[in-house]
């Protein structure tokens, strides 16, 4: 075991002559005349030069003009560059490569393999391809009687596009994070690379947001995106995108409704009035009495009666509130079981905005 530190610049050579010292013993040997094999480490659409995607080359020897299938998508080496921007033609095992001519970003992770011909590599990527949207339209599971106990879940539904690979895992992670038990993010789909009609088009078929990272829609985009009434939101900080997605989803909480007491009285008389029915002489000792709030009934801590005012009186003014330190005739609707020394409590319910637990 080597003993290092990235920060102070310690034993890393040391570390670097322990892995070749291992390989060496271990005969571990990498064959640079086979046919070239590797990961995918970025992917990127420059708008100069097209697809730029960095490889490690694994195994094998990667040429210019070399035919490659990575992932479901394909293309042919047109021009390779080390991490100086100088060019090569040939990059053995265990270098890192930029190259030029694939037709698509791929997916950051996605092996990569050379094939003898175009028209082979157009077939594997197909084949692929379709199998990709096969397991796409097998049965998806639907709301069933256990997601309706448990409270139906909302999704917030996201078409979601970056300017390289590496951002776009990044943020496909930290808003995946963000789903609850009752808000559900997801991102029907995923690229890097410009915004285009074909996005928007699957965000009218799925009520999706369409969220860009680093990159602008173009003018027909962005009109198409107006006329079929689809939000687009761009981002250039990670921060602020997570921000307001975070702030969507909070919106489609249902709110928390939490009780507000507003006042107290306590019934002194209890009155029998031919045109209003029972009438309580209260004070009012808490607070304030509105009419149009709820009420509830307490006697000796009990709740006995919960429901509304029917007639709020000063004198014999309807008035719509009474203070504390003032007295008042409190009628209420559909029920005269009232006794002096009963507690009158006026309450609201609020609905209070709630936020994402995570």
């Amino acid at each position: 075991m080597v003993d290092i530190s990235a920060k102070q610049k310690t034993n890393i050579d040391s570390l670097l002559e322990m892995i070749l010292l291992k390989a060496e013993m271990m005969e571990l040997k990498a064959n640079p005349d086979k046919k070239a094999e590797g990961v995918v480490i970025e992917a990127k659409l420059d708008s100069r030069r097209g697809t730029v995607t960095t490889l490690l080359v694994q195994s094998g020897t990667l040429r210019v003009v070399d035919n490659l299938v990575i992932g479901t998508i394909y293309g042919k080496v047109r021009a390779m560059v080390d991490d100086r921007g100088k060019r090569f033609n040939e990059a053995p095992p265990s270098t890192p490569v930029e190259i030029l001519g694939m037709n698509e970003p791929p997916q950051v992770g996605d092996k990569f393999i050379v094939v003898d011909h175009e028209s082979q590599a157009r077939e594997i990527a197909r084949s692929r391809r379709e199998k990709v949207r096969e397991a796409s339209l097998k049965p998806r599971h639907h709301l069933s009687l256990a997601d309706i106990n448990m409270g139906q879940v909302k999704d917030l539904r996201i078409i979601l596009k970056a300017d390289v690979q590496g951002s776009l895992g990044a943020l496909s992670d930290a808003l995946e994070r963000l789903s609850t038990s009752e808000i559900s993010l997801k991102i029907i789909h995923r690229g890097a690379g410009a915004i285009t009609e074909s996005d928007i088009a699957l965000a009218v078929a799925s009520d999706a947001l369409v969220v860009g990272f680093n990159l602008r829609p173009d003018t027909a985009v962005e009109k198409l995106a107006e006329t079929e009434g689809v939000s687009i939101n761009v981002y250039r900080i990670i921060y602020d995108l997570i921000a307001d997605i975070r702030a969507a989803m909070e919106g489609l909480l249902d709110p928390d409704v939490k009780e507000k007491v507003l006042g107290r009285a306590v019934v002194k008389q209890v009155f029998r009035l031919s045109s209003y029915g029972i009438i309580s002489g209260c004070s009012i000792t808490d607070g304030k009495i509105q009419r149009g709030a709820k009420i509830r009934l307490l006697r000796d801590n009990v709740i006995v009666f919960e429901g509304n005012i029917s007639s709020l009186k000063r004198f014999k003014d309807d008035v719509k509130e009474v203070e504390k330190g003032y007295e008042c005739g409190i009628g209420l609707e559909k029920f005269s079981d009232v006794k002096p020394g009963d507690i009158i409590e006026n309450f609201s319910m609020e609905k209070v905005a709630r936020k994402l637990d995570n």
